[in-house]
């Protein structure tokens, strides 16, 4: 007969947790880059081998410099990053000023095939970071295909999606909405495993303007992408 195992015992395991705690996995987390999020993320970080959700419905307001000081740390662990449908084109010496590799950096056009694109890259495991924009939007079979093929691999999936996706429910155990305050970003956790986020955080994130051409920091706009310049797919500044 099996021996018993204590209850305290499978609670100590960092692949479970409970209702009422944050779910602990450092191993398969990115530090933020932001302390007062970390503190709010489960294991400390952004999470890896799930679904990340970003909810926005305008840009500009720093969302993707949000993401910056994680992807770097990909980059400079010689990490793959792949974006699939932005709706800008990298500018890429403000990636290469943020600590993101331009070389290692692939854009893909997938028009509408953007669930199926992203399914591909999670499941091919060379890809340390891919964060897709699902324009036409992307139904919950498609969502939890993208779960199943990110779940116990070493990639940070992240999907852009605006807010009114918070009215179904999803898939993905990490969802998180933005919006611009006064002079900083406004972070709400609305999904989190574990106990649910009380108030929304106020995070100092850069806000570059959206053009290159206009501000030499900027992370996105028309100027060439070093992706697109090697013949790879790029998508249409917005």
């Amino acid at each position: 007969m099996p021996s018993p195992i204590a209850l305290a015992d499978v609670l100590a395991r960092g692949d479970v947790w409970r209702g009422d705690a944050l779910a602990s996995l450092p191993a398969a987390t990115i530090p933020s880059g932001y302390a007062e999020l970390d503190a709010e993320l489960p294991g400390g970080g952004w999470p890896r081998g799930n679904l990340t959700e970003i909810l926005v419905d305008r840009s500009g307001v720093g969302e993707l410099s949000l993401l910056l000081p994680a992807l770097a740390r990909l980059s400079a662990a010689g990490g793959w990053l792949a974006l699939v449908a932005p709706p800008w084109l990298p500018h890429a010496p403000a990636w290469a000023a943020a600590g993101v590799a331009p070389e290692r950096l692939v854009v893909v056009g997938a028009g509408r095939q953007v669930g199926w694109c992203v399914e591909q890259l999670l499941a091919s495991g060379g890809f340390a970071g891919v964060l897709a924009w699902p324009e036409a939007g992307i139904d919950a079979r498609a969502l939890r295909r993208l779960q199943v093929a990110a779940e116990g691999r070493p990639v940070f999936a992240c999907l852009w999606r605006p807010t009114a996706a918070l009215r179904t429910p999803s898939p993905a155990p990490l969802r998180v909405a933005l919006a611009g305050g006064d002079g900083d970003l406004s972070l709400r956790i609305v999904k989190r495993r574990g106990r649910p986020v009380s108030r929304p955080l106020a995070l100092a994130v850069p806000r570059p303007l959206a053009f290159a051409g206009r501000n030499p920091r900027a992370v996105a706009g028309p100027a060439f992408s070093a992706a697109a310049d090697r013949g790879l797919a790029a998508a249409p500044a917005a």
